[in-house]
C-alpha cells in the first residue's frame, strides 16, 4: 500500500514502560496520531512490556498522562503482556514448519541467507536493503515464555490491522527481521516510516539516559500543551507556507509523511519558550487566569489577579514565571542610599490623594532624584529585585496601603 492510499489508515505508538516519555518519543507518537487523524483513521496505544526486567513502576501511567495532556487520545489500547498465548502460538507454528529452531529453551528464527531484504521507506521515499547473509538467526520467544520485540510487534501489527509503522530510525536495522517474519507467516508487511532522530543543540542524540526532559517535565515548568505539540511537530515536519504557529486542527488537515524531513531535527529549548510565549500572549485574560490557577492553585488567593495577568502576559514565556514576576523578593539588604530612597518614597506616597499610575510615577521619580538614586534602586526598594513588571502600574494594582506598609 502506498502512503497516499485512502484505505483506512491505522497507526500505533508502541512505547516500552521503562521510564518517562522524553520529547523524541512524544514526537513519534504525534506523527502516528496525526497521520491517522489526517485520513480519518485510527490511532492505537500499545504498551510493549515484554521485557519485564526493564519495566518501571508507574511508567505506563506517565505515558498515558503525557498523551492525554497533549490531546493525542488513542482509539484502542493494548498491553502486550496480556497476549502471551498469541505470541507462543505463532512461535510454535514457525517451529513446526521448520522456519524456527529450539535453542536452550528459547525459539530462534532461521534466516535464509540468500538474497536481500528490501523495502521503500515512507520517509524520503528511499529504498533500503540489507544482505540476508549479514543477519544472524534471531530469538523470537525467550525461555521465560515472553516474546522478543521482533515477534510481538509483527504479530500485533498484523492482527491489529496496522497499516503504517512510524518509528525512530534506530529501528531500521531490525526491519529486515520483521519483513522476514511477515513473509514466513504469509502476511503482507505494512508501510514502514523511520523518522530521523532528534538531537540537542550540542549535536548529541536526545535520550532519557542523557537527561532529555519528558512531556510532564515541561508541564511542570509551565509549558502549554498546545505549544509543546506545535514545537514538536516542527521537528521534522514542514507545514504549508513555512508557518511556525499552527493549531491541532490545522495539523490534522495538512499532515503527510511526504512532508517529514529525512534529516535529523535539532531540539532548541529557546525556540520552545518563544512559541510558548506566543501561545500565552494569544490567551484571553480569563483563559490565562484559569490556566494559571490550575497550574498553581495558590494564585486563586491573589487579589486583583486579572489585573496582574494583564500586566504580565506579554512578559511571560511560561506559566511558572508569573509568580516570580508578580511577587516581591523579601529580606533584601538595602544600601544607605536605598534606605534614604525608601524614606523619601514613604513621604511622597502618603501625600498622593488619587492612587494612580501617573501620580505614583511622579512621586517615585521625585523621591529618586532627591536621594540621588537610580531607577534600578527604585525596583530594589519596592520589589526586592532589579527588574520586573512595569513598576508604577504594579504599585497601582497593589494599592496605596499595601505599598506604604511594605516601605515601613
Amino acid at each position: 500500500m502506498e502512503v497516499g492510499d485512502m484505505e483506512k489508515i491505522k497507526t500505533r505508538f508502541a512505547p516500552s514502560p521503562t521510564g518517562s516519555l522524553h520529547v523524541g518519543g512524544i514526537r513519534t507518537a504525534l506523527f502516528n496520531y496525526f497521520l491517522a487523524k489526517s485520513k480519518k483513521g485510527a490511532f492505537m496505544l500499545r504498551i510493549e512490556d515484554t521485557d519485564q526486567q526493564r519495566k518501571v513502576e508507574g511508567a505506563e501511567d506517565q505515558i498515558k498522562e503525557s498523551l492525554e495532556w497533549l490531546g493525542a487520545n488513542w482509539d484502542e489500547f493494548v498491553v502486550q503482556s496480556q497476549r502471551l498465548s498469541e505470541y507462543k502460538k505463532y512461535a510454535e507454528k514457525l517451529l513446526n514448519e521448520g522456519k524456527a529452531k529450539e535453542d536452550k529453551g528459547a525459539i530462534r528464527f532461521i534466516v535464509s541467507k540468500e538474497g536481500k531484504t528490501v523495502w521503500n521507506d515512507a520517509i524520503g521515499g528511499k529504498e533500503i536493503s540489507f544482505e540476508n547473509k549479514d543477519i544472524e538467526d534471531f530469538i523470537i520467544l525467550k525461555g521465560d515464555g515472553y516474546p522478543t520485540y521482533h515477534l510481538a510487534s509483527v504479530i500485533d501489527d498484523y492482527m491489529m490491522n496496522i497499516t503504517h509503522v512510524i518509528r525512530g530510525e534506530d529501528w531500521i536495522s531490525s526491519t529486515p527481521k520483521h519483513i522476514m517474519l511477515y513473509s514466513a507467516l504469509g502476511w503482507d508487511a505494512p508501510v514502514f516510516a523511520h523518522v530521523p532522530n532528534v538531537f540537542g543543540t550540542d549535536g548529541k542524540k536526545l535520550s532519557k539516559r542523557r537527561g532529555a526532559k519528558s512531556a510532564l517535565d515541561y508541564k511542570k515548568e509551565g509549558i502549554l500543551p498546545e505549544a509543546l505539540l506545535n514545537y514538536l511537530m516542527l521537528l521534522g515536519w514542514s507545514p504549508k507556507n513555512d508557518r511556525e504557529i499552527f493549531n491541532k486542527e490545522e495539523i490534522e488537515k495538512e499532515f503527510t509523511l511526504e512532508n517529514v524531513n529525512s534529516s535529523p531535527a535539532i531540539f532548541d529549548e529557546k525556540k520552545l519558550l518563544w512559541i510558548n510565549g506566543e501561545y500565552i500572549r494569544s490567551q484571553t485574560i480569563e483563559s490565562l487566569k484559569d490556566r494559571l490557577v490550575e497550574f498553581d492553585p495558590t494564585l486563586f488567593e491573589v487579589v486583583n489577579l486579572s489585573k496582574y495577568i494583564s500586566l504580565a502576559k506579554t512578559r511571560m514565556k511560561t506559566l511558572a514565571e508569573f509568580k516570580s514576576l508578580v511577587e516581591d523578593t523579601q529580606g533584601v539588604k538595602l544600601s544607605d542610599k536605598q534606605k534614604k530612597l525608601a524614606n523619601f518614597l514613604l513621604d511622597k506616597y502618603k501625600s498622593i490623594s488619587h492612587w494612580n499610575t501617573e501620580d505614583i510615577m511622579q512621586a517615585s521619580l521625585a523621591a529618586r532624584d532627591m536621594s540621588e538614586a537610580n531607577t534600578q534602586d527604585l525596583y530594589v526598594v519596592l520589589t526586592g529585585k532589579t527588574y520586573g513588571l512595569p513598576l508604577f502600574e504594579k504599585l497601582e494594582i497593589e494599592g496605596k496601603d499595601a505599598t506604604i506598609k511594605k516601605l515601613q
